[in-house]
């Protein structure tokens, strides 16, 4: 049997030990300049961003390309790309749309919007999935379903059926505003 998959030598030890402790620091140092939202799922856009930096963190660690350097001079650009991103989302209704993927009304109170359900490509499974992790019991309970622009689902619902959502937490969700 072959055992070679297994075997290394000292030197590639201490460089992957090296490159983790040296792209461990940047992480550190960038996520502390990058400030709470470095790591946050808020749009479509970070989950991308934190991929890549994942991406880049374990090419470091685990092979000698990229370089250290060059890696710690693409994570930098990663954090600078996502700040000036989140930036002129900040001004910019045009570039927040261009950048984030709007939120989908999957369900309007007991009622499955098939469309939309279609259009973001959830199976009913995964819905009836969804509703029971968010300890919903019935359909009567359910106030709105709306799959978010990083892809979660979010499910509102309330024991009382008198009670309404604030349309402010729908603003911006592509089917609410549609009664």
């Amino acid at each position: 049997m072959d055992y070679s998959w297994i075997n290394t030598t000292w030197t590639a030890v201490l460089m992957a030990s090296l490159s983790a402790i040296g792209i461990y620091v940047s992480l550190i140092l960038f996520t502390r300049i990058g400030g709470l939202r470095s790591f946050s799922k808020m749009s479509s856009f970070d989950f991308a961003i934190t991929v890549a930096i994942g991406s880049v963190i374990a090419s470091t660690i685990l092979s000698d390309s990229p370089p250290l350097f060059l890696a710690i001079a693409a994570l930098a650009s990663l954090y600078i790309l996502q700040i000036v991103v989140a930036g002129l989302r900040g001004r910019s209704s045009l570039v927040d749309k261009i950048v984030n993927n709007e939120p989908l009304l999957l369900m309007r109170g007991a009622k499955i919007l098939e469309e939309n359900l279609k259009e973001a490509k959830v199976t009913h499974a995964d819905l009836r999935a969804k509703l029971r992790e968010a300890n919903a019991t019935q359909l009567s309970q359910i106030k709105a379903v709306v799959m978010e622009s990083t892809g979660d689902i979010a499910v509102l619902h309330h024991e009382d059926p008198d009670h309404e959502v604030d349309d402010i937490l729908l603003r911006e969700v592509r089917g609410w505003d549609e009664n």
